[in-house]
């Protein structure tokens, strides 16, 4: 195990150092369901998987406790894979390798695992404990919450008989989330034809970007961060009709806001000097727009062998033109909450070669009638440049109860504890209460977590200091449920 597991409290970031030996990706947790099933078994605990995979470990309540509600506690099992361009690392193999900076734990050119490892850690913690009260436990521990929250909307009615659910999702330790936004993929697709040219009278190039921030395409939209997809495509733009592109491909996940991009072209030798000074001129102009974000911005153009075959001008020109025109970033602020995002976009990732173009989208509102109209809105950029267009994985968002019990217990005891009110807050991010509330519609749900931040991110690193704090302010919670009437 690494250094971390000497941390306080050591319980819970020795359940973390192991639960980060378990690769761990959304769609693939066969590995850490098993983890996780043994774990539940070796405690002598009821422990059963559900038919998709969700992970369901029972605790009686402890002594004195019997009498109160009983209380869901709940995270989900996988993780976002990120890493550095640069970084040698096998997510299917290898465990997540951490490294201590200060008040901080973070990974060595890669994602953390925090979102929602923590969280995971938290609950095994308090299952295997011997000395902490508490009220009767079900732990829930659902599965693919990352890539379609597959886990939270294939659970059944009736497995649950909680009364109460803590989900340990949240990335500030100050907050308690009543609400948070749905979502929905869209692709769009298209095939296209390639047309050969004359390698001795073009010269090839690669065009590069990377360095910029991402970010957790929820949470950190608002914040203006460079989106490689929607840069390379300015830069490509620039080049003209004289630019001819053979490959494009940037981003990774739909839930994290691009970091990286490339592409590969031609250009005939005749005109390549203007061209490429198009270029230069609108890439000065873009690191200039981001100089004060996007300090790490790297955008650079090297040359290859040309390529022997590349795309018509035409479908070219519709695909380039479609992605500048699809809309990325905040679309609404909401007019009813202060200062929360009602309405965006991530263009997540583009997708460009052998004859073949794909475009990954990721909606998100907390207004399903908005969610809609940006799907829309983006459907119709996509189909009008000639391509198909899927909408997917649609789940519904979290409607804010501000007269929540749990709530109220939640608030009255941080404000005891630490001499200052919670921050109350809906996120703009997918929290799977809004679907679990679905089959569940009287239970009473609340969010809250330690401090992360760069979720999503290689620069992803979670606060030791706040882990200590709510930990403590959890067991303080566990301690406070009220009795069952």
């Amino acid at each position: 195990m690494s250094t971390i597991s000497s941390l306080e409290p050591k319980s819970l970031w020795t359940y973390f150092d192991q639960l980060n030996a378990v690769p761990r990706a959304s769609k693939k947790e066969e590995r850490v369901i098993q983890f996780m099933m043994d774990f539940g078994s070796s405690l002598g605990l009821q422990t059963l998987k559900d038919e998709v995979g969700n992970v369901i470990i029972r605790k009686p309540a402890t002594q004195g406790m019997a009498d109160r509600k009983k209380v869901v506690l709940q995270s989900h099992l996988d993780m976002v894979h990120q890493k550095n361009g640069e970084t040698v690392f096998d997510f299917d193999t290898e465990g997540i390798r951490m490294v201590i900076d200060g008040d901080w734990v973070k990974a060595d050119g890669t994602t953390l695992g925090a979102d929602n490892g923590i969280g995971v850690a938290t609950i095994m913690a308090i299952l295997a404990s011997t000395d902490i009260p508490h009220p009767a436990i079900e732990a829930l521990l659902t599965i693919d919450e990352e890539t379609g929250m597959t886990g939270a909307l294939g659970l059944k009615g009736g497995l649950l008989t909680g009364d109460i659910l803590l989900n340990l999702d949240t990335e500030e330790d100050d907050e308690l989330g009543i609400g948070c936004a749905g979502g929905m993929d869209v692709t769009a697709s298209d095939k296209f034809d390639l047309v050969e040219i004359d390698t001795e009278t073009y010269h090839g190039s690669i065009l590069t970007v990377k360095g910029l921030q991402g970010g957790h395409s929820g949470v950190d939209i608002h914040k203006g961060h460079g989106n490689a997809n929607k840069i390379i495509t300015r830069i490509l733009r620039a080049g003209g009709k004289e630019l001819r592109l053979s490959h494009c491909q940037g981003g990774s996940l739909r839930n994290a806001i691009p970091r990286e991009a490339e592409a590969t072209f031609a250009i005939e030798n005749i005109f390549a000097e203007k061209s490429i000074f198009r270029m230069y001129d609108m890439i000065n102009d873009i690191k200039n727009e981001f100089k004060t974000i996007e300090p790490n911005l790297k955008i650079e153009t090297k040359k290859i062998d040309t390529p022997s075959y590349v795309m018509k001008q035409g479908e070219q020109a519709h695909i380039l033109h479609a992605i500048t025109a699809a809309h990325n970033g905040v679309y609404r602020m909401s007019p009813d909450i202060k200062d929360l995002v009602e309405a965006s976009n991530n263009v997540a990732r583009i997708e460009i070669a052998n004859g073949q173009s794909k475009i990954l989208c990721l909606t998100r509102s907390s207004v399903e009638s908005t969610k809609h109209e940006v799907a829309e809105s983006l459907k119709s950029v996509f189909s009008l440049a000639g391509m198909d267009v899927v909408f997917s994985g649609d789940y519904p968002g979290w409607t804010p109860n501000v007269a929540s019990p749990i709530l109220a217990t939640m608030s009255a005891l941080y404000e005891k504890n630490y001499g200052a009110k919670p921050h109350i807050a809906a996120c703009h991010a997918g929290l799977e209460c809004g679907i679990l509330g679905r089959n569940y519609p009287d239970m009473d749900m609340i969010s809250f977590g330690p401090t992360i931040k760069g979720a999503h991110s290689p620069d992803e690193r979670v606060s030791i200091s706040s882990v200590q704090k709510f930990w403590a302010y959890i067991l303080a919670v566990l301690s406070e449920i009220p009795k069952a009437s």
